[in-house]
């Protein structure tokens, strides 16, 4: 479309058309700045400016006037005061068609602004620098800014504010569509994202300060406390798309993100049906678990049904952590999602693609890997980059819980032996292995595993059971693969040697629990009575939900 070719006659005031005369122009990222300027300059609107937007402007060739020539006031205070006056917020705010405000701009010389394209400072950018200095923390709180786009959005009637760079295209186009105005929909629905806006930026800057400790001195670095709770909670997350529906089809559901680009929210999906809620969770879930070996030099693969593992390996290749995941329990990973700590090459996908899959998520995939899923259409592939959330929060009826994450990860000097027999060097590193599964599975729960030609595999899983001795019962029904000379591990501890007898008597030859139980005596008596080794973490990993 050539914009050379069209009228630039402004109109009239028409119908819910507003004309665009003069527009304020702000920006700090200046991504597509000249292409929407050059637009409005086009329409002959009056391009006003300060600062670097102001130059870049200039440097592109484009007539701009600078705000001081608006207000008669240079900008001053290092461009702490340019924007906060009269001129400018009484061009922006009166009504057009009250003739008191009229009398009032034209008595003092004000000029009608009838758009503010602004973005504002990079507040939390500089925030989360390395060390970043509580001085320029500080200066990165934008006060002019916020106030131009609240009064533009107070006043949609007759202004139009821009804070998004991804709506540059859709108003160029609706400006020559209109020959130079924007209709009543388009400014409203400008004006309620400008105050998400304004409101995702103070929420921001109301986070951050508060996990700052004292005001250090001019160029000292910022000092934070992360550990505290914070005293209020601000959710402030845009939505990324709606779904299908929830967890049942009579819910309704949408997908939100934090906008860093990172975990399952902002996953980039390669191929297949769109996501569902139960997808979304559960590629959640199986992320969560494969994570829990990352910088190992084994590849993980958790394969989940209904947020709890089926089955979970380590291997040399990702294929073979896939074989040994897929052997704990093939029924049960029919139509389950998959998740996996490395990138998937064609080998792995050649063996996964004969299995009904719902999902898989992992780092990426090769060339040759998306070949091969390409032909199983309905198959969803999401590429992730792993976000660490610090913490979790679960709404219950009118009120939030909110807790830090469960990152804690034993080793195994960590660990105590309380059996006069320890565990052998293979059952200490299936213990281990056990119980980084163990911590994904809802509780209570009971996860048997064995460690041979030097990776991990999980052979039978209780998940969701009320009672301890079932989860343990239900674990050893569920396995496939013989449980003579496997481990077990224990979320929780066991409060009597009931739960710990029928482990035993299913073949775990080691067991590592929390401890912590009035009865532990009772409980260490009976698996020296068994002949097994024990070992105590000292911690619990209950999984609710």
């Amino acid at each position: 479309m050539n914009i050379e070719c069209i009228s630039t006659t402004a109109p009239e005031i028409s119908g819910d058309l507003r004309p665009i005369r003069r527009a304020l122009l702000s920006v700090t990222d200046k991504t597509g700045l000249i292409e929407f300027a050059t637009t409005l300059s086009t329409f002959g609107v009056d391009l006003v400016s300060t600062g670097g937007t102001a130059r870049a402007l200039r440097d592109a060739g484009l007539p701009v006037r600078d705000i001081s020539d608006l207000t008669g006031f240079p900008e001053m205070l290092d461009g702490r005061v340019k924007t906060l006056h009269p001129k400018v917020h009484g061009g922006i705010l009166h009504i057009r068609h009250n003739a008191a405000h009229l009398a009032s701009v034209a008595e003092h010389a004000i000029e009608p602004i009838d758009m503010v394209v602004v973005n504002l400072y990079a507040f939390e950018k500089t925030a989360q620098k390395p060390n970043a200095a509580f001085s320029d923390i500080i200066e990165n709180i934008d006060i002019g800014g916020p106030s131009m786009v609240r009064s533009a959005a107070k006043n949609f009637e007759d202004v139009a504010v821009v804070t998004a760079v991804a709506d540059y295209a859709a108003l160029t186009a609706e400006l020559i569509e209109h020959h130079g105005s924007l209709t009543r929909a388009t400014r409203w629905r400008l004006a309620k994202q400008a105050f998400a806006t304004t409101a995702a930026y103070d929420a921001g800057i109301a986070s951050t300060l508060e996990t700052i400790i004292e005001p250090a001195a001019e160029g000292e670095p910022a000092k934070f406390d992360h550990a505290t709770l914070p005293t209020t909670v601000r959710i402030i997350e845009p939505l990324a798309y709606t779904l299908r529906y929830g967890e049942n089809p009579h819910q309704k559901a949408a997908l939100y993100t934090d906008g860093s680009g990172k975990g399952v929210a902002s996953g980039k999906q390669l191929q297949g049906k769109e996501l569902s809620y139960n997808n979304i969770v559960d590629l959640d879930a199986c992320w969560e678990l494969v994570s829990e070996f990352e910088g190992s030099a084994d590849a993980a693969v958790a394969i989940i049904k209904h947020t709890n593992p089926c089955g979970a390996a380590t291997g040399a290749t990702v294929l073979e952590a896939y074989n040994r995941a897929l052997e704990a329990d093939p029924i049960s990973a029919f139509g389950g999602v998959i998740g996996i700590n490395r990138e998937v090459d064609e080998a792995a996908a050649e063996e996964i693609a004969k299995l009904f899959v719902e999902a898989i998520v992992a780092p990426s995939f090769t060339e040759g890997a998306l070949a091969r899923f390409a032909a199983k259409k309905n198959l969803r592939l999401v590429a992730i980059t792993s976000a660490h959330t610090p913490r979790i929060l679960k709404q219950v009826s009118g009120g939030l819980l909110i807790q830090d994450a469960d990152r804690h990860r034993v080793t195994e000097a960590d660990l105590k032996t309380v059996t006069s027999r320890p565990p052998t060097p293979e059952e200490m590193r299936a213990l281990l292995f056990s119980w980084s599964v163990c911590k994904h599975v809802k509780s209570n729960a009971i996860v048997y595993a064995r460690f041979n030609a030097g990776h991990g595999q999980t052979v039978g899983i209780g998940a969701g059971q009320m009672s301890r001795v079932d989860a343990a019962k239900f674990g050893a029904m569920k396995a496939a693969l013989p449980l003579a000379g496997t481990v077990a591990a224990s979320d929780a501890f066991f409060p009597f040697p009931d739960g710990l007898e029928v482990v035993a008597n299913a073949g775990a030859t080691a067991i590592i629990q929390p401890g912590g139980s009035v009865r532990d005596a009772e409980v260490i008596a009976a698996a020296d009575k068994l002949g097994i080794a024990m070992v105590f973490t000292g911690i619990r990993h209950f999984r609710h939900g």
